[in-house]
């Protein structure tokens, strides 16, 4: 009488850097909403490894590189660390690798960031804005960094100089975004548009921009980036860009498992288009 051995559950570990409180990033929660959809659906376990993001010698220990225990890896961001990606493949270990394009032969779902920043800018310049400024994100990341090229693409292809000081860094974190909105804002030649590149730096703006008794839209047109839930409290309805998180947490874990079972197609390379939403923050330029 022969006895069926269970097959030990699958175990991929989800690295994401650690965000400003975490637990209530809304990138880190939405990532670990479409993680947790997909890994209970495929049964699946995911262990959940919240990394120094400045730091990256931790993110990859013994445990994390051993294939008795681990599965497959899922980096939620890298902080544009490529060798760290490429440290857990010599070791064997099937990765793949979120809000990143990779041009190297390595898995990759992302959001095409550069793009979605490009039609911010160019919608501004549609309403006849030409004063348009950027409150940018972090640069060790690669959304941040896409999405000031995309910005800075836009002006150029439509003829408008690049003034560095209508370029400000508020490093997705709400105290830069205040202060780099204080120092746009206090300029002689004030901009008239401004693109945030997140919702939580728009809001930031906006507080700031009502201390200044600057209207909006009528005396200030601006744009932020993720659709997130925490703008929709404010009086001033944001108009934003919705990129799909849950979808790529989602994607991440069913790929990564197409991977592990020799289903997949490599590399994996899947590049999700954002979506434009028009609220009351933008106006045209009289």
């Amino acid at each position: 009488m022969s006895m069926r051995v269970k097959k030990a559950k699958q175990i991929f570990v989800l690295v994401i850097p650690r965000f400003e409180d975490i637990f209530h990033s809304f990138y880190a929660s939405e990532i670990l909403k479409g993680v947790g959809l997909a890994s209970s659906r495929l049964n699946v376990d995911i262990l959940l490894h919240i990394t120094d993001r400045f730091d990256h010698r931790g993110w990859l220990d013994s445990t994390l590189l051993n294939r008795q225990y681990i599965s497959g890896i899922i980096f939620a961001d890298i902080d544009n660390d490529l060798q760290v990606v490429k440290k857990a493949i010599r070791s064997g270990i099937p990765c793949i690798v979120l809000n990143n394009m990779i041009a190297e032969p390595i898995n990759y779902i992302a959001v095409d960031n550069k793009q979605a920043a490009f039609d911010v800018t160019e919608h501004f310049v549609n309403l006849g804005h030409t004063q348009i400024a950027t409150i940018a994100g972090d640069q060790t990341t690669q959304s941040g960094l896409m999405r000031l090229d995309g910005y800075k693409e836009a002006l150029e292809s439509h003829n408008i100089k690049i003034q560095k000081r209508y370029i400000a860094f508020g490093d997705f974190l709400r105290t830069p975004a205040r202060k780099s909105a204080e120092k746009l804002l206090n300029l002689a030649d004030r901009p008239t548009a401004i693109f945030a590149a997140s919702d939580v730096m728009a809001l930031e703006l906006i507080d700031v921009a009502r201390s200044f008794n600057i209207r909006i839209p009528e005396d200030l047109s601006i744009i932020g980036f993720d659709n997130n839930p925490i703008s929709f409290n404010n009086s001033i309805k944001l108009t934003t860009v919705n990129q799909p998180l849950v979808e790529m947490g989602r994607l991440g874990v069913e790929n990564l498992y197409q991977i592990t079972h020799g289903q997949a197609r490599l590399p994996v390379k899947i590049l999700l288009a954002t979506e434009f939403i028009e609220r009351n923050s933008t106006e045209q330029l009289n």
